[in-house]
């Protein structure tokens, strides 16, 4: 309450940039001081077996992570970790460093609970992720989220990629290929099949070609805007070449799931472009969900993201089929305390149902959508 009052009253008043590098100058001395980290961590996240999760060779002490874009130059993953994230996703990192797209990159649309971003990989580049990485101390699990620099050509894509992964892959808990940004132009072509098996196997040969790199669990991170055919594709390839998981989803270009009104919209010098995150995905995010859980099964480690506010939408959705559930305009929104509130939240859900750890309910209702996924699909 506290905070939504101070979001409405003054944070909201600051540019998004601006806010986030305060927040996070804030929380520096979580991460610096091991001692407060720790006390910090056991605030927030509790230690019950109840929310526990079992994933690409690592133990989550909650399914409840950090997606990509807000740690973007893996420098906060400490400080994200103490908050109540048993993992984060940094980057999008590129092989050289890259500035962001030129003019407004970012924009708070409160009255969708929504972010539009047209950032574009903002990053000093893969060998300096990687040295952050290396250097962590800490308890949080580390993925790296790589993507290709905005002036290499598509042809030329899974060398970025390749180069990308196995520089911050080193001492990465796991990679994850980003071809579903809106903000790369040309990137979301890299998502279908014929471009993707490629970008996947020289990845795959990049990583195994080091032993600080080989075995490292790789996984995709899909749109939400692909046509449910493409959704089927991407997960048959994902198990034919041996993909650890698939993240779901990517932010949306859709601009008919906004209620703020276009005029506003074009007012934040946005009349075109950029991805939208935050409540309005949430219901694409869950179709996209159960699509891929009723194709892989438990074949594949499904992470979810995307409208992610609450317990009650992480317990939706690894019910749903999810291993591990991302958040990020949740977060924005709901403020530093936020993770803790969810974590407890999820593990009185956990205890109260009679199952003895979250894990015995991922995918229990798979199978089970009623028609509104149809309708919910045909917004889209």
């Amino acid at each position: 309450m506290i905070y939504r009052l101070l979001f409405s009253t003054l944070i909201r008043r600051v540019s998004p940039e601006r806010a986030h590098e305060l927040a996070f100058r804030l929380l520096r001395p979580i991460s610096l001081i091991s001692p407060l980290r720790r006390r910090v961590r056991r605030f927030t996240i509790p230690d019950d077996r109840l929310i526990r999760v079992h994933a690409l060779g690592f133990s989550f002490p909650t399914p409840l992570g950090v997606a990509a874009g807000l740690d973007k130059d893996a420098e906060h993953f400490e400080e994200l970790g103490a908050l109540g994230f048993s993992f984060v996703e940094v980057g999008t990192v590129t092989p050289l460093p890259q500035q962001p797209n030129p003019g407004p990159i970012l924009a708070r649309l409160p009255r969708d609970r929504a972010l539009l971003n047209r950032m574009g990989f903002p990053n000093r580049g893969a060998q300096a992720a990687a040295m952050r990485v290396r250097a962590r101390f800490g308890e949080t699990i580390v993925g790296v989220n790589v993507g290709k620099n905005r002036d290499t050509a598509l042809d030329d894509a899974p060398a970025d990629y390749a180069r990308a992964a196995a520089l911050a892959g080193a001492r990465a808990d796991f990679v994850v290929l980003n071809v579903s940004s809106p903000n790369t132009p040309g990137l979301r072509d890299l998502g279908a099949v014929a471009r993707l098996r490629p970008l996947i196997g020289a990845v795959q040969e990049a990583l195994s070609a080091s032993e600080e790199t080989a075995g490292t669990p790789l996984l995709v991170k899909i749109s939400p805007d692909m046509s449910d055919e493409d959704v089927d594709a991407v997960a048959d390839l994902a198990l034919e070449l041996g993909l650890a998981g698939i993240v779901a989803t990517n932010t949306t270009i859709r601009r008919e799931v906004l209620r703020t009104p276009p005029a506003r919209v074009a007012s934040l010098a946005w009349p075109e472009g950029g991805g939208i995150s935050g409540a309005p995905l949430k219901d694409r995010s869950l179709t996209v969900l159960r699509r891929l859980r009723a194709r892989v099964g438990d074949r594949l480690v499904l992470i979810s993201v995307g409208g992610v506010e609450s317990a009650e939408d992480v317990w939706q959705r690894v019910r749903a089929g999810a291993t591990l559930v991302q958040a990020y305009t949740g977060f924005v929104y709901g403020g530093p305390l936020w993770p803790r509130s969810v974590n407890y939240a999820l593990a009185r859900r956990v205890w109260e149902s009679g199952a003895d750890s979250i894990e015995e309910l991922i995918g229990v209702d798979a199978g089970r959508a009623g028609g509104s996924e149809g309708a919910d699909a045909a917004r889209f």
